[in-house]
Formats: C-alpha cells, structure tokens, sequence
C-alpha cells in the first residue's frame, strides 16, 4: 500500500428509520444540507455527480461519483470515485437497537497532486482531516433525520 492509499471504516448510529437514512444517503444534492463538508453537489447525469468537499485543512477534494450499485431492500449503496480521489465508497445500513447503523467502508488512492506530495509527512494529518469530516457528517446526518424534522419525499417517512 502506497502513502496515497486509504481505506477507511466508519460505523454511524442514527435514531431514525433505516430508509430514512437509506433515502438521505441516495440523495446526494441534499449532502451539503446536512454535511458541512460537502460544499456543493452538481448532478451529471441520473447517476453521476460531481462533489466538492473541504474539511479542517486548507484544500479542497473534486471528485465525480457514480453509483455502482443501489439496493435499498439490502440497504447498500456503492458508488465509484474518480477525480482527485479514485476508488470506491459503500455504505450499508442496517437496524440497530436505536434506529438504524450506517457502516461506511472506503478505499480510494489520493490523485490531488498537493496532497500526493505532502503524504510522507502530511498522510497521518490527512487521516484527521477525514476523521473529523467524518464526524461532522455523523453530526448533522443525525440532525438531519432528527425526529419531527420533515423534508422532501426523497428522505421517506
């Protein structure tokens, strides 16, 4: 594996539905309501967008995803990454003891030339930067599908 490699895993726990949480995650223009990371989504085509994303550090992400695969009876959703990062991200949701678990697995190899040179020192900042980002969309996520919050019919009751 190679400094510009990662593979991350992270397990959200949401006091909502599974298909609410399930129909926020297919949503992708409503990410930046909720992520505050997310800075903006651009539809592409029916299955393609394009995301810009910027956490604590000073830069920003560009990439393009696609969806793979979407099966809500299954509660997964994979989508394929190209751009400054190329990879994968899948998330499944499943039932928990309060309202639904999202594990999120993602593996992707870093192409943004700022951030491919300043691995060797900068790869454990990095993974910060992705922990803390990370925790944000936890955050709002949880804010998002919060009781008695309604949105749109994408969201699902």
């Amino acid at each position: 594996m190679s400094l510009n490699d990662y593979w991350f895993r992270n397990v959200w726990s949401v006091s909502a539905a599974t298909s609410r949480v399930f129909g926020a995650l297919v949503d992708l223009m409503s990410w930046p309501v909720w992520w505050p990371d997310v800075r903006s989504v651009r539809r592409l085509d029916d299955d393609t967008a394009e995301l810009v994303c910027r956490s604590t550090l000073p830069y920003a992400l560009t990439f393009r995803v696609r969806r793979a695969e979407q099966d809500a009876g299954a509660g997964r959703l994979r989508v394929d990454l190209t751009g400054d990062l190329e990879g994968y991200c899948l998330g499944v949701v499943g039932d928990h003891a309060v309202g639904a678990r999202l594990a999120i697995d993602q593996r992707v190899v870093v192409n943004k030339p700022l951030l491919r040179t300043f691995a060797p020192i900068a790869r454990p900042l990095f993974q910060v930067n992705h922990a803390l980002m990370m925790r944000r969309g936890q955050r709002g996520l949880r804010g998002y599908l919060a009781p008695g919050v309604q949105h749109g019919p994408d969201v699902g009751a």
